[in-house]
């Protein structure tokens, strides 16, 4: 089954002043810009066979309800290459085909009409192939990322540095920089992953000196989502925060929608944008009177496809509680068996514990309409 129509489009606010975005050309992929001028897109990457174009269908389905802006899958063979033509007909976001070894199957995707090709220069040829891609690319203006990975980087360059370095990685991306410039392509995003989180930061501030071309961030291979999600935010959200980086993915090992979940909060955490709730709530501790475990739970369930952006703060004592739901667009401060709820910084009165979530969700229901009339 595929999608019909279009899904609702998101208002997506850049909320951070106070992050001074390195500045870099734009790029365009599809419908999405990628670049310092705009708003940083989340990715994921499909874990389907991509010869499978329905089951990728309803897996890209489901990560763009979760917010993914732009999906990679793999073009590991003809096969899945083909497929790409469906995939591309059944989806609402920018299609990128990830290639390996074979150029010639970077020369499908472009026909079955993706929006952006990944090549891996660790593996995809000498100069000669990533001269055909770059020509067909640019003669049906598609850009290309490309993607250096710390694990896979050209035998020469291992030899010369003896292991993996961040120097390693930058001399291979401006390597097919200089390829690129060679057949006047500019039209380049680049990556430089490693799954050691200081190489990868590394790498890219070294890069970020010599190059105006976005970044698109990633720890690659970054483990189990408890562990993938801590690097990934600290290596993500570390460059982020000194403004560097231009789109982002998150790699997990676990569903895509963890991904682009994790992703999400990485820039909502910095203030890079504003959408859906931010739920504020305390740690807990031995002043706790209320149940505020199984509170938190049911609020954070409930709102998971709210994309109105607001402030919800769960607070489970009279200490920090009224200061922090003051501040929230909506707010409790719970007591013994109670609660005084805030709506805007105002109190509307006490409620009973049982009250708490259904009149949390009730304002945020009138928030998120009064909010998307304007």
């Amino acid at each position: 089954m595929v999608a019909e129509g279009k899904p609702p489009e998101e208002k997506v606010a850049v909320c951070n002043d106070t992050i001074v975005r390195r500045k870099t050309r734009t790029v365009r992929v599809g419908n999405v810009f990628v670049g310092s001028g705009h708003p940083i897109p989340v990715q994921s990457m499909t874990k389907t066979k991509t010869a499978d174009w329905r089951a990728t269908v309803e897996q890209i389905l489901r990560y763009e309800e979760a917010g993914c802006q732009i999906v990679r899958v793999t073009a590991n063979d003809e096969e899945a290459a083909l497929a790409l033509k469906k995939i591309k007909q059944n989806i609402h976001i920018p299609l990128v085909a990830d290639i390996h070894f074979q150029h010639k199957l970077a020369l499908i995707a472009l026909e079955s009409g993706v929006d952006k090709i990944r090549i891996n220069p660790g593996n995809i040829g000498n100069r000669q192939k990533i001269a055909e891609v770059l020509r067909a690319c640019k003669d049906r203006g598609i850009p290309i990322r490309i993607g250096v990975n710390a694990g896979s980087l050209e035998k020469d360059i291992l030899r010369k540095y003896g292991y993996p370095t961040s120097d390693g990685m930058v001399e291979s991306a401006l390597r097919h920089l200089e390829i690129c410039a060679e057949h006047d392509f500019h039209d380049v995003v680049i990556s430089l992953k490693s799954s050691d989180v200081f190489m990868m930061m590394e790498a890219y501030r070294k890069m970020a000196k010599l190059t105006d071309c976005p970044f698109h961030l990633g720890v690659t291979e970054a483990g189990t989502p408890w562990q993938g999600t801590i690097k990934s935010a600290i290596g993500i959200g570390g460059l982020l925060a000194e403004g560097i980086g231009d789109t982002i993915r998150v790699s997990l090992t676990g569903d895509g929608v963890e991904e682009i979940k994790v992703g999400r909060e990485i820039l909502r955490s910095l203030g890079l944008v504003s959408f859906g709730v931010t739920l504020v709530s305390c740690p807990t501790c031995g002043r706790l009177e209320v149940d505020l475990f199984r509170i938190v739970q049911e609020v954070e369930k409930a709102v998971a496809q709210v994309k109105t952006p607001l402030k919800v703060a769960v607070m489970g004592c009279l200490v920090n509680g009224p200061g922090e739901s003051k501040e929230a667009d909506i707010g409790i401060s719970a007591g013994a068996g109670s609660a005084i709820l805030y709506v805007k910084g105002e109190s509307r009165g006490k409620i009973r514990e049982e009250e708490i979530v259904p009149r949390l969700l009730e304002e945020i229901a009138r928030l998120e309409k009064e909010k998307s009339a304007l």
